[in-house]
This record gives structure tokens, C-alpha cells and sequence, in this order.
């Protein structure tokens, strides 16, 4: 296996000191990545097989009586109560590299978002955990991921990883949760990426906001970590009130968009529908990529809806496959902006995904993907996700342009509510 990816004095180095043997202070948690999902289940009490789920279900409705009627009644938690610290061993246990490999010798990033997901649930629930109940009442869900920025741009997969991660603040029913992940390599750690999760607390039938214990800062250095969380969250409120959904365009971005229409007028025409290409750029017609997926029980949470994180690597593979097709080389990842979570997806049900490129600049390319799932008894299409991923190539690529004005559904006006949710991120 060593000789398959590497010379096996790399395997060696990618083998870190602390996977065989662990010495943490008792008030972290420590772990292996992959039995987090099972972990999570024994929290919730959920089956791990498919036909019990419904009376799983009505079991968890039993616990709506442990629920706090407000914050006040539960105990404060410290950040070091929902302190984690995952492994995924990579180099020490060459059998999981099969899951996480791509056909460039690296890791699937889609994996690691799965990963992340499930370790941000895990934290919150470390959170809020009472150890006098055997099952928690809360049902704790992903809202959105705020932002995953990258270190680096190369993951090894001969390479044991390490997650850490804890609580950075709460409000009443929504909690913000930090992660880190490094990875051993040439004898030490070195940082790859850092996460912004943000989950919200639901009663255990998961239909209406549940209260989530309070954070007891125990340092300046707390303080200032709690304080960050607090201008997370009025930045996210700003930008939603921002929203071309509900406010006009402003007259600057108003000039923007009329200017670009005005560099794709064919001047001789002077028409809507007669436009030119400008040099250098390709229509946004023309940089879109579909898929679609059909929600199998495999793909469920621990409340048998379809797992946030494989919506995630589903929409991240389909936005690095248009990013790869549009640029005509292999991307990098350079960050994950803004995916919410609007709606949660059912069994069963089918998923249509949309790619588009929606902005470039430079060796940069903006992706946004939109998911939503098809009713094939009603026809009616529900919008479930938002997501937004950057990459980088390394050459210079087209610009996108819009190329009709004329109508309410035509591809300018995608373009403006496109681009105006890009540069309002």
C-alpha cells in the first residue's frame, strides 16, 4: 500500500506519534473519525436499521418532556466541555485510503465535508449533553456553514489527519462550532483548513426550536472567540436583509449590470436580442453543469433524512467538475462560502442539482451550486441548498457573461441576483 501511493519513508512520516497512543487531558474528547456517526446515533437513540426508523421516531417523541422550557433552567458549559479531537488515520490504517482517494493521488474533498459535518453535530451535542439522561431531546441540525477556508492545497492520502474542534458561541437555539484540520507530514503537523459551522437545536421530532445550554467564558481569550461569533451572526443578519430577494439593486450595482448589458450591445443592431460575445469570454449559458441523484436510505442521518454532508460532496464534486470543464485544467480548492440549509431532504426523494459559474477573475473561478428536489407526483421543484465554492487554476480564464436583458427569467437577471450574492459574501 505504501509503495502504491508513495516511498515507504513517506508512509512512515505520514504515520503520526499520537494515533498509536493518545495522552490528552481528560477534559478533551478523543476519537477516531469514522465511528462519530455511530456515536451519534447512540446519542439520539436512533436505529441503525431502516425499517425500525418509524418507531425510532415515535420513541424520540417520548423525550419531549426533558426539554427546558427556557435557557435560564439549563447549566452553563464551558468551551472545553465540547472540546474534540478526531483522527482519521490515514497513514497508520492503509485500508480507509480507498474511501478517501482520487484519481489525482490525493483526498476527496467531498469526504472531508462529511466528515466535517459530522464532527460540528457532535460538538454541539457535547454541548448540550446532560449525563443524567441516556438519549438527548435535542434534535441538532446544520443551519449553514459560514466558511471553510484552506491552508494548504495538497492532502496526502497516506497521511493521518487530525480534527480538533469546540463550541465558540450560542445564542438561544443556534450554536457556532470552530473546527481545525491538520495533517502529519515530514514529521509534523501542518494546518490544512479551518470551519465555521453554525447548528440549531430542534425538539426531538424536529418541528419547532429547542433551548441550548449557555457558554460560560473562562478567559479574555474566550471572550474574544465569543465576541467574533457575535459579529458572525450580525454580518449573516446584514447580509440576508441584503438580499436581491428583498431589496432593489443599489444605483452603483444598478450601473454595474448596465454596463456590462452595454459591452455585449451589437452596435449596428442596437437590439436586446442581437448581442456580441465580447474577446476573452464565454456566455453563462455556456458554463453550467446538472446532476441528479436519487436520495437512498444509505445516505441517511441519525434522523432519517438525507445527511448534510452528502448533499455537501455531491455539490462540491459537481461545482469542481464544472469549475474543471469551464477552466479546461484541475482546480484547487480555495474556499467554501455561505451553503445553507434550507430545507431538509426525504428519503426517497429526487435531487436535482445546478452548477453555474458565476463569476471569474484572474486564475479564480466563483461556482455556485443550487440544489433542490423534484416532486414527481405534483412536478412542483423545492429549493433545499445554496452553495458556494472558489477555486483556483493556474492560468488566466474567461470572463462570464450574461446574454440576454429583456425578460424577468432571462440570464442577466440570474446573473445580477448571481453575482450580487458572490460579491455581498
Amino acid at each position: 500500500m505504501c509503495r502504491g501511493f508513495s516511498t515507504g519513508q513517506m508512509c512512515r512520516q505520514g504515520k503520526a506519534p499520537d494515533m498509536a497512543e493518545v495522552h490528552l487531558s481528560s477534559s478533551v474528547l478523543f476519537l477516531l473519525i469514522f465511528p462519530v456517526r455511530n456515536r451519534l446515533r447512540e446519542i439520539v437513540g436512533a436505529s441503525t436499521n431502516w425499517k425500525d426508523h418509524q418507531q425510532a421516531l415515535a420513541e424520540r417523541a417520548s423525550l419531549s418532556q426533558y426539554l427546558a422550557q427556557s435557557q435560564d433552567e439549563l447549566p452553563a458549559k464551558t468551551m472545553k466541555d465540547s472540546a474534540i479531537e478526531a483522527h482519521l488515520p490515514l497513514g497508520t490504517q492503509p485500508a480507509l485510503r480507498e474511501k478517501y482517494l482520487n484519481y489525482h493521488n490525493s483526498v476527496r474533498f467531498g469526504r472531508i465535508l462529511e466528515d466535517l459535518d459530522s464532527l460540528a453535530v457532535l460538538i454541539c451535542y457535547s454541548h448540550t449533553w446532560n449525563k443524567e439522561l441516556k438519549r438527548s431531546p435535542l434534535s441538532i441540525v446544520t443551519a449553514l456553514v459560514d466558511k471553510i477556508d484552506m491552508r494548504k492545497n495538497i492532502i496526502y492520502p497516506d497521511c493521518d489527519i487530525k480534527f480538533t474542534g469546540h463550541v465558540t458561541w450560542v445564542g438561544k437555539t443556534s450554536i457556532e462550532a470552530k473546527m481545525h484540520m491538520s495533517q502529519y507530514h515530514d514529521g509534523a503537523y501542518t494546518d490544512v483548513l479551518d470551519a465555521t459551522f453554525v447548528m440549531v437545536a430542534r425538539d426531538p421530532e424536529n418541528k419547532r426550536a429547542a433551548f441550548i445550554n449557555p457558554l460560560k467564558l473562562e478567559s479574555p481569550e474566550e471572550e474574544a472567540i465569543f465576541q467574533q461569533g457575535e459579529i458572525n451572526k450580525t454580518r449573516r443578519v446584514e447580509l440576508s436583509t441584503a438580499s436581491l430577494l428583498k431589496v432593489a439593486p443599489t444605483a452603483e450595482e444598478r450601473t454595474l449590470v448596465h454596463n456590462l448589458f452595454l459591452n455585449t450591445l451589437d452596435t449596428r443592431t442596437v437590439s436586446f436580442r442581437s448581442r456580441i460575445l465580447p474577446p476573452n469570454s464565454v456566455w453563462i449559458e455556456d458554463a453550467k453543469m446538472k446532476g441528479l441523484e436519487i436520495c437512498h436510505p444509505q445516505e441517511r442521518n441519525i434522523f432519517n433524512r438525507i445527511f448534510g454532508g452528502f448533499l455537501m460532496r455531491k455539490a462540491y464534486e459537481l461545482g469542481w467538475a464544472n469549475a474543471c470543464a469551464f477552466a479546461g485544467c484541475r482546480p484547487t480548492l480555495v474556499a467554501v462560502d455561505d451553503i445553507v440549509f434550507r430545507k431538509p431532504v426525504e428519503i426517497g426523494s429526487l435531487l436535482l442539482l445546478s452548477s453555474q459559474v458565476c463569476y471569474t477573475e484572474g486564475m479564480h473561478i466563483q461556482v455556485r451550486v443550487h440544489t433542490e428536489v423534484l416532486d414527481p407526483l405534483t412536478r412542483q421543484h423545492s429549493t433545499t441548498n445554496v452553495f458556494h465554492f472558489t477555486f483556483r487554476v493556474e492560468k488566466d480564464i474567461p470572463a462570464i457573461v450574461p446574454q440576454s436583458y429583456g425578460g424577468q427569467n432571462t440570464d442577466f437577471y440570474k446573473y445580477c441576483y448571481i453575482i450580487f450574492e458572490w460579491y455581498y459574501l
